[in-house]
């Protein structure tokens, strides 16, 4: 508390508080629910819990991708290596999770997808025993660090060392828990009022699902040094 930074007091007399970094893991949970046909598929994503559609989107970030990099979530993957069906695999994988407001939303647009490829197939492919898709939902295990940051200056020291947990929680996860539905960044930021506006805008500009965790904290180092220089 009585830290003697350019600007901490201002910030504890604004009641501002440091921005505590945090850690984090996606804890997969068997859900027991397989599908081997899409219709399957889609007829377990009317009543899956969210979390499960969380995972098997944003999930891949935390996890190694053996398969094709091309598909970014699980759902895409499956049709096209296990029911060899590209097309539905090429219009679930432009799907952007990041563009729906809440997970709900999502689920709606993917069964429309899936309905929609269902009418125009006069037979359904069906994938062996072992290649069935595997509904997994996810916990989150917050762990706590010892990083603070006090003022927004020292964002462009302290992010090009974060873990890639911490920028998963930070950045992907504090998307649902925020309810401006904000990363924690920007969330921060905006406490200071307009002083940070530009840097704000350039962490909107990110794309935080097409990429993986490695390039999302260097776009957000780059985005913190260019700005921190000028103070904004």
């Amino acid at each position: 508390m009585n830290k003697k930074t350019k600007t901490g007091p201002v910030q504890f007399k604004r009641g501002i508080q440091p921005f505590m970094v945090r850690d984090c893991a996606l804890i997969a949970l068997a859900t027991g629910k397989r599908a081997r046909t899409m219709k399957e598929l889609r007829d377990y994503l009317e009543t899956i819990a969210p979390e499960s559609i969380y995972y098997h989107f944003w999930g891949s970030l935390l996890r190694p991708r053996f398969e094709d990099p091309e598909y970014h979530n699980d759902f895409a993957s499956w049709c096209a290596h296990s029911l060899n069906d590209q097309v539905a695999a090429e219009r679930l994988a432009v799907v952007d999770p990041a563009q729906f407001q809440s997970l709900e939303d999502l689920r709606s647009a993917l069964i429309d997808i899936l309905d929609e490829r269902i009418d125009e197939l006069d037979v359904l492919p069906t994938t062996n025993q072992d290649k069935q898709f595997e509904f997994i939902s996810s916990d989150i295990v917050v762990f706590a660090t010892k990083r603070i940051i006090n003022e927004p200056s020292e964002l462009k020291q302290v992010v090009p060392g974060l873990s890639l947990g911490s920028i998963f929680y930070h950045f992907i996860d504090a998307r649902r828990r925020n309810p401006d539905s904000l990363d924690d960044f920007r969330s921060w930021l905006l406490s200071f009022g307009s002083s940070y506006q530009n840097t704000m805008l350039g962490v909107a500009e990110i794309d935080p699902y097409f990429t993986n965790l490695t390039t999302l904290r260097t776009n957000l180092s780059e985005v913190f040094s260019k700005s921190m220089q000028g103070g904004v």
